[in-house]
């Protein structure tokens, strides 16, 4: 069953981040238990010719590809699809017309321009012919945004009311950052934030997420309370824990040196 069936039936779809561009990565992650994989061009230098060969990989081992796109721009959204991405993420989403563009992308592809624009605001009416065709064209295709600051949840009502919107994932540490409480992700007035968002999201039979590196804990909270885009850690935190777990028992066990304490990873 593809992402977006799942997500109509009101399943929980799992992923993790994936950085590692090694093709040999993919045997690994194809027997995890996941839904899909996600690629951030955002924050990861990767090129066309990269992300293509990912998408193409993951997508052959039954693994859906979910891509963040540099920036909310629709033509980056429409090269992100003909690499072979199933969903499109746009990062720190503000305002209404940014989803509109992403919803434009995503879901009338290849249709763009004036004419992509007078459907999207409403002006023209597409024949039964074209609507099908781009029907067709984009099925299964998710549009998903970051909801990364105190403007973007001011303004979550009209965000989440643009048709076509699939999904929003909340980016935890730049929205804690926007909300002067850098990575104090179990202060009160976080979680308050969190949780209204996801239920707001949920009420509107859109899908809801948060992207956390750290504890399984934190995902397990926040799917109780609503959350359906299960999006865990990453390949470089996942590897970095085990390292370090490794390393201090080699050592402690032999008495070489004091424990190491754990790296932080970038925050994506």
């Amino acid at each position: 069953m593809n992402l977006k069936k799942k997500l109509s039936n009101n399943q929980n779809i799992y992923g993790t981040c994936i950085l590692s561009t090694s093709p040999i990565w993919s045997k690994v992650v194809k027997g995890s238990g996941l839904d899909f994989v996600f690629l951030d061009t955002e924050h990861i230098p990767m090129d066309r010719t990269e992300l293509t060969f990912l998408c193409q990989i993951y997508s052959a081992y039954g693994l859906s590809p979910i891509v963040r796109i540099p920036s909310p721009d629709p033509y980056a959204a429409c090269m992100a699809k003909d690499a072979g991405a199933v969903g499109v993420l746009a990062p720190y989403i503000e305002d209404r017309e940014q989803v509109q563009q992403m919803v434009g992308a995503t879901k009338y592809r290849p249709l763009k321009g004036h004419r992509l624009q007078k459907v999207l605001n409403g002006e023209e009416v597409l024949s039964a012919k074209l609507k099908t065709y781009l029907e067709q064209f984009n099925e299964g295709s998710l549009c998903l945004i970051n909801i990364e600051s105190t403007i973007a949840v001011e303004r979550l009502e009209e965000l989440l009311d643009v048709p076509g919107l699939d999904g929003i994932v909340i980016g935890p540490h730049d929205l804690s950052i926007n909300m002067g409480l850098p990575e104090e992700y179990g202060h009160p007035d976080f979680e308050s934030v969190v949780r209204k968002i996801i239920k707001k999201a949920r009420s509107k039979g859109i899908a809801a997420g948060i992207h956390f590196p750290a504890h399984p804990n934190y995902q397990i909270k926040w799917i109780k309370e609503g959350a359906n885009i299960v999006l865990h850690s990453s390949d470089l935190r996942l590897f970095s824990q085990k390292l370090y777990e490794d390393i201090n028992i080699i050592k402690g066990a032999i008495g070489d040196g004091q424990n190491l304490s754990e790296g932080k990873e970038l925050a994506i």
